[in-house]
C-alpha cells in the first residue's frame, strides 16, 4: 500500500512560478515510476509528466520547456516545478505512482493517486 500527499498549490498570476510537492510512505521501495495529472471539472484527468525509475523525463506537449518533473531514487519525493504559468494551466493536480511498465500517459497505468492540489492561474 502507498500513500501519496500533494502540496503546494495555489492562485498565482499569469507569468508566475509555483512548486508542486508529492511525499510518498509505504512500499515506496517497489515503486517503478511516478507522474503528474491534472483535471479540470467536466474533463478527463490528463496527463502532465512522469518520471521513471532509470530517471527518465515525458512531459505534455502542453508544458513542455514550461514544467520540470524531479524526484529521488526511492519516490519518497517528487516534485513538478511550473514555470511561466497559464490560465490553461488551472486545474486540479494529482500525483500517482505506478508498480508495473506501461504507458505513462493513461490513468489506468497507475495504481495509486493523491487527493490532488489546487492549481488557479488568473490573467
Amino acid at each position: 500500500q502507498v500513500q501519496l500527499v500533494e502540496s503546494g498549490g495555489g492562485l498565482v498570476q499569469a507569468g508566475d512560478s509555483l512548486r508542486l510537492s508529492c511525499a510518498a510512505s509505504g512500499r515506496t521501495f517497489s515503486t517503478y515510476g511516478m507522474g503528474w495529472f491534472r483535471q479540470v471539472p467536466g474533463k478527463e484527468r490528463e496527463f502532465v509528466a512522469a518520471i521513471t525509475g532509470s530517471g527518465g523525463r515525458i512531459y505534455a506537449d502542453s508544458v513542455k520547456g514550461r514544467f520540470t518533473i524531479s524526484g529521488d531514487n526511492a519516490f519518497n519525493m517528487v516534485y513538478l516545478q511550473m514555470n511561466n504559468l497559464k490560465p490553461e494551466d488551472t486545474a486540479v493536480y494529482y500525483c500517482a505512482a505506478r508498480y508495473y511498465d506501461g504507458s505513462v500517459y493513461q490513468q489506468y497505468a497507475y495504481d495509486y493517486w493523491g487527493q490532488g492540489t489546487q492549481v488557479t492561474v488568473s490573467s
